[in-house]
């Protein structure tokens, strides 16, 4: 049985947070959930300070208010400059950040993944021992993807390649990588360790999916985004785990047949 800690996690109420919650207090250790609603802003830093009160590791599963890449920037650099700062003045030994497998394979400075790999830089570079879990897209992506697209019968989703993982499988694997007594990632101990499904699916089928599972008569079409420069590869597999990457949870078909 690992050793019982305290354990913060920002982004508490999240769609990996709460999950994260679950898996940690079944385990046994005390946590301290972190959001707005609880009163605690990692930006403002109000109730920070209180909050991380004889916390030993936190587990940041926060995520950006916008996909505005210099919006998302500074909301992530400036969360890890506060926790780090006042983390180390609270005696916090360990910081564990949820990422974004392929970040590091598209083109550099563009978008929300610029935004994530800034954010990786400042949580590794800050007093407090970082790790990085790199994720691949949640189950839920498809919904949400499918509402953003969503044009009277027609859902528009893009053309994308995907090894899709249950968030409460990461919230198993960030709850592992915290309460390890060693663990590597984000560092020059080796690649950052990943996170994803049982296989690779692509975007449009798993929308067909849901769609069916929801009785929705929708169609779904395939689009390109000629303004992304990584458009091509996303489709061909940019985001796809390595071969280091660990692999778990329900398939996608599985996942949808235990949630609706």
């Amino acid at each position: 049985m690992p050793e019982r800690t305290k354990i913060a996690v920002v982004g508490g109420t999240g769609r990996v947070g709460r999950h994260v919650i679950d898996v940690l207090t079944a385990r046994g250790h005390d946590v301290v959930s972190m959001s707005r609603s609880s009163g605690v802003d990692v930006i403002t830093g109000d109730g920070l300070a209180e909050a991380l009160a004889g916390v030993q590791t936190i587990i940041d599963t926060a995520t950006g208010p916008s996909p505005d890449k210099d919006e998302a920037t500074r909301f992530f650099t400036t969360a890890a400059d506060n926790l780090h700062r006042v983390g180390q003045r609270a005696g916090v030994q360990r910081m564990v950040v949820v990422s974004i497998i392929g970040i590091d394979r598209l083109t550099p400075g563009y978008g929300y993944n610029a935004a994530k790999l800034a954010h990786e830089r400042a949580a590794l570079s800050g007093p407090i021992p970082a790790r990085i879990l790199r994720a691949a897209q949640f189950h839920e992506f498809v919904g949400q993807l499918m509402e953003w697209g969503t044009r009277g019968e027609v859902v528009y989703v893009p053309r994308m390649r995907t090894q899709l993982v249950a968030a409460r499988t990461v919230a198993e694997a960030l709850a592992d990588v915290a309460t390890a007594p060693e663990s590597s990632g984000g560092s020059d101990r080796g690649p950052v360790p990943e996170i994803a499904g049982p296989r690779a699916e692509t975007l449009a089928d798993m929308a067909v999916l849901l769609a069916d599972r929801r009785h929705d008569p929708v169609k779904i079409e395939v689009v390109d985004d000629p303004t992304n420069p990584d458009n091509d590869r996303i489709a061909t597999g940019a985001l796809l785990p390595g071969p280091h990457a660990t692999l778990a949870g329900p398939t996608f078909e599985e996942w949808l047949a235990a949630t609706f």
